[in-house]
């Protein structure tokens, strides 16, 4: 049985916490778990049972919390998981040229995206959102609402997706919706030439438009970097289909 240890403290400026999740049977590597929650909910609890099955495939599996819109607007989630990481290298748990591998869900997989491209860290994402301001400038018109259906008697689901789309990204960025805060969080706007090999999930018709998943990869592929994509039929959504995927995700960071 894994030995779980919950509310450990990496930055206590802020009171940011993780949750750690001991392998009875270590495969030597470390993996971090970043949740997901459109920037503005979630929490590292919500992973528990997918931290418990990640440990079990011997990972030393870190959760962290990070900050939370609207009372922290962008870049505080980004810059927090960059500070639990600088954090996680300075500590006991890390031994210098063991492996970091991570999973990110959702706007989890952005930022896991931004630390690899940081620190080259091989990664899966669950459908990461990649292309803000792209998405922003072709759906200008849609409202925003973080419940289309109750807010506006909406009842299509493509409408309902993109409503919460433009939601949790307007409430991240903050007012005004600044543009150029937009391309920052941008995926591509922070590659540099350096990334770990990536498996990117999707499914075909979910609220993360597939096309900006292909136009990523697209623009990565041109530095002759690896990557794997997994699509899956449907619209689930990241922890939608986590037990489905999290097999092949495994296999992938072993």
């Amino acid at each position: 049985m894994n030995n779980v240890k919950t509310n450990l403290i990496f930055d206590p400026e802020k009171n940011l916490a993780f949750d750690l999740y001991e392998p009875e049977e270590p495969n030597g590597k470390i993996l971090i778990f970043w949740h997901g929650g459109g920037w503005f909910r979630g929490d590292k609890l919500s992973a528990n049972d997918v931290a418990n099955k990640i440990a079990d495939a011997g990972f030393l599996t870190f959760v962290p919390n990070y900050r939370l819109a609207p009372r922290y607007t962008f870049p505080s989630a980004h810059v927090d998981t960059i500070n639990f990481v600088k954090w996680l290298l300075k500590s006991t748990y890390y031994q210098v040229g063991q492996p970091i591998v991570q999973i990110g869900a959702s706007v989890g997989g952005t930022m896991a995206l931004n630390l690899s491209m940081e620190y080259g860290f091989k990664t899966v994402t669950w459908s990461a959102p990649l292309n803000f301001s792209g998405w922003m400038e072709k759906h200008h018109n849609v409202m925003s609402s973080n419940d289309a259906k109750h807010d506006f008697d909406e009842e299509d689901p493509k409408n309902i997706r993109n409503s919460f789309y433009k939601y949790f990204v307007s409430t991240y960025i903050g007012e005004p919706l600044d543009n150029a805060k937009l391309v920052q969080m941008d995926a591509i706007s922070n590659f540099q030439g350096k990334i770990g090999n990536l498996l990117m999930v999707n499914s075909i018709n979910e609220i993360v438009p597939l096309v900006d998943t292909l136009n990523f990869i697209k623009a990565i592929a041109k530095s002759d970097k690896p990557m794997t994509l997994q699509t899956l039929a449907g619209s689930g959504h990241a922890m939608d289909y986590a037990d489905k995927i999290l097999d092949l995700s495994l296999s992938f960071l072993e």
